[in-house]
């Protein structure tokens, strides 16, 4: 998009001086009617919408079309910029905004196809399923009939001053079906490890398994009983021709996820729930916090949908989270039970490696036999450019990923076919077939109690998630849902043969099997990405998890508090910035026999940063945080850097916490040899080297070690998801915001995430903040990351960041006359004729 944004620069250039001399009216003119009585055509029976401090809207209807009429209504009074730019990403069609930048792009969501089997999903939605997407469709359309151009937001006006000709057109249901594919992706399990391993495994062999360790022992698991599975077996080795293919692959990725954020351990969520014997309100409390990829605006949008008389006909009362473009509350409460999520991680990607015939690029090998692929031919309109064909090939285990991004050039210009090649990358995934998840939502949002929740869950199918539950009876549970394979052989970790039917999927898990608890003698229920159970019981859902620090930092929290947990107890729980990867790896440092004076230094700072309670907290003004990041840092250099490329070096996620102390107590281990010198370096060699390198770096970027403080390192900016991303100045300024800074960091609860190769600045963080009180769900909380609104300079654009940052919440309102008594603004839609 970049060659777009300098084309804009001196039009927005303009548009930034107008803003500051105080012109404003470019601006507010995009901004929504939210108080008073508007006329809307298409609505059954008149809509009040209170909207209180934070511009959270909650919605009264008498029936259920005009509930999801109206929250689609306000939705796009709010985000339809948003909206419209994830529909394009679902789609693949960001060429018709953005011109020839993002024909790639384009080219590798069309080959996912997501599109397709969205259209699919809605021509056999159900009856409930269709009423609630198609009546949202119709409020998005009715805000849209009289809103276009610069009165729907900035950014219009913004592609106006290109002289770019482009018209949004009217929302469909698909619409909304595209974007849950776009959210699968962001929580997709382990196809990028597949092709890691691959690679690596090319350089360095069974040492990889060093890399991504078993689940530890000594780590709790989300279900600790449950039936026995029998062991699977690896995958045998590729040919080296398809062994270059994945590189290709994984740069065809990456394109995706410049879009959508990074993935990995860090995106995933911590969420608990605690039963009433251990509360102080005698009541349960339910948390949830969901980490994804750092953006602007939030990827939620908060809301409260009500039926003004609950009953058959309008079956809703609930409030939460929505998925933005999407009907219904994805995580939240309704009169009767709470639910939250966290990312399961199921294995539910494989990568198979298809022979393809060198006679017939269309043909690939089955048992020996060549057999047509199924192929479409897609068409990529480009804005301002002429529209681009390419072929897709569908094998029997998906579309073929592996070079349909590349330059024209390498394409047979008769047939749009790639050039002949032995093998290619096939992708087989259970987002890439119909699912039902929209309807699981709005499935959820009408349970009642324990039972109805599990039947709604059987709708969910990808991405897998972790849910969590309470409800008004005091009855906690877990429920693990999804559409999961079951393979012939093979474990998932590694790229397999797709020309034999040796690792092909034999089914799916059903439901029953899959792993659930209710009321858990524990008296609590934690998830944070950790394995649901323990390696070899219960079917096979994954062989990669997070490592548990985040799930045991809170099973210690709570049973440290004892048997009266309060809410407030629960949102500090939330906040939490104490590593138990500092708890392992300092007393190795600073036992360290060292004639270094600033290793000396270093050991001393590290020695006296925990606090009384003997936690190492990264808060903003911790110099010892500070240092322990820096060396952290520079630990995974020097033992990562002499072994591997650059592009395949540990980021310093937990895999790498949890890679370092398996040898820890190893000290001749050969990842601590630096294989560049000839002396054979051991462990103490290393972490010597770490803190000599972390205090040198601090002092030439920080200055006084006094001054040291974690915060000025470790910085959240607020990136918007298109403008903001351009590389002018003047556009960032009017859509980004930050950076600002925040405590946690990767191995924590507040899980504030970086990576080492771009530094301390967070990649992904706690997206929102929510706890449930079912002593008094008026008493309930939560907070997103940005704010309510997508139109940058209305003062709920950004008034969310700092209080959460800092660790504050806001109410999550429940009862009508609460919320009414809160509301700053209050709507009433009427039906009838536009006049």
């Amino acid at each position: 998009m970049r060659r777009f944004f300098k084309i804009l620069f001196i039009l927005v250039l303009v548009l930034v001086v107008l803003i500051a001399a105080g012109g404003f009216l470019t601006v507010r003119a995009s901004f929504p009617t939210t108080d008073g009585e508007l006329t809307v055509p298409g609505l059954q029976s008149p809509v009040d919408i209170y909207r209180d401090e934070n511009g959270v809207p909650h919605i009264y209807a008498t029936n259920s079309r005009d509930l999801f009429f109206a929250q689609g209504y306000v939705q796009a009074q709010d985000r339809f910029w948003q909206m419209d730019f994830e529909r394009h990403v679902g789609r693949g069609r960001l060429a018709e905004i953005f011109g020839e930048s993002q024909i790639e792009t384009d080219q590798f969501l069309r080959t996912l196809g997501w599109e397709h089997v969205a259209e699919q999903e809605w021509a056999a939605a159900s009856p409930e399923g269709a009423l609630a997407l198609a009546s949202f469709a119709d409020g998005v359309n009715a805000y849209l009939s009289d809103h276009q151009g610069a009165s729907l937001s900035l950014e219009y006006a913004v592609l106006k001053l290109s002289n770019r000709s482009y018209v949004p057109a009217p929302w469909t249901p698909v619409d909304s079906l595209v974007w849950a594919k776009v959210m699968a992706w962001d929580l997709r399990s382990n196809m990028d490890l597949e092709i890691y391993r691959a690679e690596v495994s090319k350089l360095i062999g069974d040492r990889v398994d060093d890399l991504y360790p078993p689940y530890p022992e000594d780590r709790p698991v989300i279900v600790p009983d449950f039936g026995v599975s029998a062991a699977s077996t690896a995958a045998p080795e590729l040919p080296d021709e398809a062994q270059d293919l994945l590189a290709r692959t994984a740069d065809t990725i990456d394109l995706i996820d410049r879009l959508t954020g990074p993935v990995g351990s860090d995106i995933g969520s911590n969420n608990w729930v605690i039963s009433g014997s251990l509360t102080s309100t005698g009541k349960p409390i339910l948390a949830n916090d969901p980490h994804l990829g750092i953006q602007m605006p939030s990827v939620w949008y908060e809301t409260g949908l009500h039926c003004t008389t609950v009953s058959d006909t309008c079956p809703y009362e609930v409030a939460g989270f929505s998925l933005l473009g999407a009907p219904g509350v994805v995580i939240g409460h309704n009169a009767n039970i709470a639910w939250g999520v966290t990312n399961l991680a199921a294995d539910v990607q494989d990568l198979y490696v298809e022979k393809i015939n060198p006679d017939d690029q269309n043909q690939y090998e089955v048992n020996g036999e060549w057999v047509d692929a199924d192929s479409r031919i897609e068409t990529i309109d480009v804005a301002g450019g002429e529209p681009v064909q390419m072929n897709v090939r569908v094998t029997r285990h998906g579309p073929i990923i592996s070079g349909v991004y590349g330059r024209l050039e390498d394409f047979d210009e008769k047939t749009d076919i790639p050039l002949p090649e032995p093998y290619a990358i096939a992708l087989r995934w259970t987002a890439l077939e119909p699912s039902r998840i929209l309807e699981s939502v709005v499935a959820i949002d009408r349970a009642a109690n324990w039972d109805e929740f599990r039947d709604a869950l059987r709708l969910w199918d990808v991405p897998s998630q972790n849910f969590i539950y309470a409800d008004v009876d005091g009855h906690i549970g877990y429920q693990s849902p999804g559409r999961i394979p079951i393979r012939a052989n093979g474990d998932g970790r590694m790229p397999v043969p797709g020309w034999t039917d040796t690792y092909e999927w034999t089914g799916f898990i059903p439901f029953d099997q899959l792993p659930s608890s209710f009321d858990p003698p524990e008296g609590f229920i934690v998830t944070a990405n950790n394995a649901v159970t323990r390696p070899g019981v219960g079917p096979f859902l994954a062989r990669d998890w997070a490592y548990g620090t985040r799930a045991q930092r809170i099973v210690d929290m709570i049973r440290e508090a004892g048997t009266s947990i309060s809410p407030d107890d629960v949102r500090a729980m939330q906040f939490d910035a104490a590593s138990i990867h500092a708890d392992v790896l300092i007393p190795r440092l600073v036992g360290l026999a060292s004639g270094v004076p600033q290793v000396r230094q270093a050991q001393a700072i590290l020695e006296s940063w925990a606090g009384d309670d003997g936690e190492y907290r990264f808060d903003v003004d911790s110099q010892g945080a500070a240092l322990f990041g820096a060396v952290w840092k520079n630990l995974l250099i020097l033992v990562y850097n002499d072994d591997l490329p650059k592009d395949l070096r540990p980021s310093g996620r937990d895999s790498s916490l949890e890679a370092i102390r398996r040898i820890l107590d190893d000290p001749t281990n050969i990842w601590w040899d630096d294989q560049t010198t000839s002396a054979v370096e051991t462990r103490d060699d290393i972490l010597e080297g770490a803190l000599l390198a972390a205090w040198n770096e601090l002092n030439d970027t920080l200055g006084d070690p006094a001054s040291w403080q974690w915060g000025d390192l470790h910085t959240a900016t607020f990136v918007n998801q298109t403008f903001g991303k351009s590389g002018i100045a003047p556009i960032e300024m009017l859509f980004n915001r930050g950076p600002f800074k925040v405590p946690g960091g990767t191995d924590m609860v507040n899980a504030t995430s970086w990576l080492v190769e771009k530094g301390y600045e967070v990649v992904a963080l706690p997206s929102m903040r929510m706890v449930i009180d079912f002593s008094d769900f008026d008493a309930s909380t939560a907070i997103h990351t940005t704010g309510q609104s997508g139109h940058a300079y209305s003062p709920h654009y950004d008034d969310m960041i700092q209080r959460w940052a800092t660790g504050e919440t806001a109410p999550l309102y429940w009862d009508r006359d609460t919320v009414v008594a809160a509301s700053k603004e209050h709507l009433k839609l009427l039906p009838g004729t536009a006049g």
